[in-house]
């Protein structure tokens, strides 16, 4: 059975991250961040070469999937988005329809998962690494729900 968990940054600090990502038994994290790097000084740690170190010293391999990330301009249609709900980026609790559609025609239905699926971990599971603390404010749970369509089971781990 291949499982796959979807994480969040945001909410977790260097050490509860990889405490979760060890009570999920994730042995690959999949970064579908398109910038490997967050903002502010508590979350230097999950910059791509900290978050790298800190995997392989904990044993959890790490791939960047930057064909799975959004590009800038989709992100941006989120923005607009959040702005006319007046809801600030780090507290977004859903993803707009407009960014759901346009993510998934331009982003999700154009990517061949195969070899995503392939590389799942027989034992234990994957991460989906983004920033957002909720998956449901994240394109990290559109990429699960593609492959949960493929039988993989799906978890969503919160701080």
């Amino acid at each position: 059975m291949l499982r796959v968990v979807t994480i969040g940054v945001y909410g977790f600090d260097g050490a509860s991250f990889l405490r979760r990502l060890r009570h999920a038994d994730v042995r690959l994290l999949l970064d579908v961040r398109q910038r490997r790097g967050v903002r502010g000084p508590e979350y230097a740690w999950a910059n791509s070469r900290r978050l790298q170190a800190a995997l392989a010293e904990a044993g959890v391999g790490y791939r960047h999937h930057p064909e799975l990330a959004p590009t800038t301009e989709l992100r941006r249609v989120q923005y607009a988005a959040d702005d006319l709900r007046g809801v600030g980026r780090r507290s977004r609790r859903e993803l707009a329809p407009a960014y759901v559609r346009r993510y998934t025609a331009e982003v999700l239905d154009r990517v061949e998962l195969a070899p995503v699926l392939a590389a799942l971990p027989a034992a234990g599971a994957a991460a989906l690494l983004c920033v957002e603390r909720d998956p449901e404010a994240c394109h990290r749970s559109l990429i699960a729900q593609r492959l949960a369509g493929f039988g993989v089971v799906v978890e969503h781990a919160l701080p």
